[in-house]
This record gives C-alpha cells, sequence and structure tokens, in this order.
C-alpha cells in the first residue's frame, strides 16, 4: 500500500528536489512589468536589429573576433535564452495587469452600486417632494380663501352693528 502523502484523495505536502526561494513579489513583478514595457517598445525592436545585423557583420567581417561562423549558433542561443526569459516576465506582468484589472473592476462596481441606490434614493425623494406640491395650496385658493373669510367678517361685523376697522 502507497504512503498516505501519495494517495490521490489524501491531502499532503509534497516534497520537492529544489529549495523555494522567496523573492519580493511587488520588487520582481515591478521589474517584469518595466521589462515586459520595454520588450514592447519600437525601441527595443531598433536595438535588437542593430545588435543582430552587427553581430552578423562582425562575424562576416571579422571570423576570429567573436567566433561564430555562418549558422550563428551562439547566436541563436542568445535569442533563444532571452526569449526563455521573456516569455515568462511577460506572463508574470500579465498576470499582475490582471489583478489589477480586476480589483478596479470590483472598484467599478461598487462605485455603480453605490451609484443606483443613491439615483434611487433621489428618485423617491423627487416623487415624494411632486407628492407634496400637489398637496399644497395655490395661489388662487388661498386668494378665494381669504376672500371668504373677509366676506365672513364682514357679515359678523355688519350683523353685529360695529363698524369694520381701518
Amino acid at each position: 500500500m502507497a504512503p498516505p502523502s501519495d494517495r490521490l484523495n489524501t491531502p499532503g505536502r509534497r516534497t520537492s528536489w529544489f529549495p523555494r526561494v522567496r523573492l519580493p513579489e511587488d520588487a520582481f513583478g515591478a521589474f517584469a512589468e518595466g521589462f515586459a514595457r520595454f520588450m514592447g517598445t519600437a525601441n527595443f525592436l531598433f536595438w535588437m536589429t542593430v545588435f543582430i545585423a552587427a553581430w552578423i557583420v562582425i562575424n562576416n567581417v571579422a571570423p576570429g573576433l567573436l567566433h561564430d561562423p555562418f549558422p550563428y549558433i551562439f547566436l541563436t542561443l542568445m535569442l533563444s535564452l532571452q526569449a526563455s526569459y521573456a516569455a515568462p516576465l511577460i506572463l508574470l506582468a500579465q498576470n499582475r495587469q490582471e489583478s489589477r484589472d480586476r480589483v478596479s473592476l470590483e472598484h467599478d462596481r461598487e462605485v455603480a452600486e453605490a451609484s443606483r441606490a443613491d439615483t434611487a434614493f433621489l428618485a423617491r425623494e423627487i416623487a415624494s417632494l411632486r407628492m407634496r406640491i400637489n398637496e399644497m395650496p395655490t395661489r388662487d385658493f388661498i386668494r378665494s380663501e381669504l376672500r371668504d373669510l373677509l366676506e365672513e367678517l364682514e357679515r359678523a361685523d355688519t350683523g353685529s352693528g360695529e363698524e369694520p376697522p381701518e
């Protein structure tokens, strides 16, 4: 029977032959982003082209200087090495950007939800104000009420025999 750590249905700690290296994630991530940004520029493409052209010219003009004849094996090795490091660094930079985008999207959702709640509250308040305005007396209504009150006062004064005050 296999030891418990080798079973598929039992969680366990897997050992590795390689030591685990802990780098400051932000520093390395920032380096990866800078590297990826530089790799995606015309400046990088220009200088890479200049380097490769110079390598080929030097090896054709002075073959003993760099010792890399026509198939340019060493140049191919350097470009392969550069590509093997560039791909993971670019992926790391993309993952960091994706994480930032996810946080930004979540923040945007929260802001949108708060805006919707504020808009709903303001809509209810406006509806309430409109209802109250409809219940408010108009100028014509107040005038007619005052007129009626004045007529009542005049009738009351004329009925008691006193003259209305001026």
